[in-house]
């Protein structure tokens, strides 16, 4: 069981058609997409002096799986994708864990603080653009959508997260960005997260153009399922 698991998360994860096995081991792939979540949670704040405790658990990731999920789940029902339940949309979600164990590297040991923050700024981009291309591949291979319904699909949820991540204030520093961090504040995952704080504004812009893509899809969608009176 854990062997062919394994196998179809790397399919997965290499963007190759993944086509689990959910008949035979109906929760096991959550559960496994769950643990790597925790992992990669642990990974991320393991050497971090700021995190919190639930942090540390690498529960951060574990809920964060649960609350994308039902964001991307929420979002995208009214567009009626195939294949199409919050249980599916949390396996897929949580087995886009793996490659956050990029953030557990301790690059701030071996290298100075500016070089560690350009690494760890990579690292962020990365795991991104990888689960960024996933989001479209499963959106387009198991909810069959199409065209400009997959470009609103995966930018909405995207900028809501981002908007999102910035108000929380995961790092407790991206306010102080924005002012100037003291010597003593500084960390390696400063530049990283300033970053988030541009792309947040970015997401400002397209959401006069993103949301009313969307309705205009859903306007379109609930038409096509009026019945049509005959002569």
């Amino acid at each position: 069981m854990l062997k062919t698991i394994i196998k179809d998360q790397f399919d997965l994860l290499l963007f190759r058609n993944f086509k689990p096995k959910t008949k035979e081991f109906p929760y096991q792939y959550l559960l496994f997409g769950l643990m790597t979540a925790i992992l990669a949670g642990i990974g991320r704040y393991w050497d971090n002096p700021r995190a919190h405790w639930w942090q540390y658990a690498g529960m951060g990731s574990f809920l964060y799986c649960f609350v994308l999920a039902f964001l991307i789940y929420i979002i995208l029902s009214p567009l009626k994708p195939e294949n199409w339940s919050y249980y599916n949309v949390l396996t897929f979600v949580s087995l886009t864990s793996l490659p956050a164990l990029l953030y557990a590297i301790p690059v701030e040991k071996f290298m100075n603080l500016h070089n560690a923050q350009i690494t760890n700024l990579w690292f962020l981009l990365t795991v991104a653009l990888w689960r960024v291309i996933l989001f479209v591949l499963y959106l387009k291979r198991s909810a069959r959508l199409s065209g400009m319904k997959i470009l609103v699909s995966f930018l909405l949820p995207i900028i809501l997260i981002i908007t999102m991540l910035s108000i929380l204030n995961l790092e407790h520093v991206i306010i102080k960005l924005m002012a100037g961090l003291r010597e003593d504040e500084k960390s390696v995952n400063d530049l990283a997260y300033m970053i988030v704080l541009f792309a947040t504004f970015f997401s400002y812009y397209l959401l006069p153009v993103i949301v009313p893509a969307y309705l205009y899809f859903i306007y379109k969608k609930k038409k096509s399922k009026l019945p049509t009176l005959g002569k």
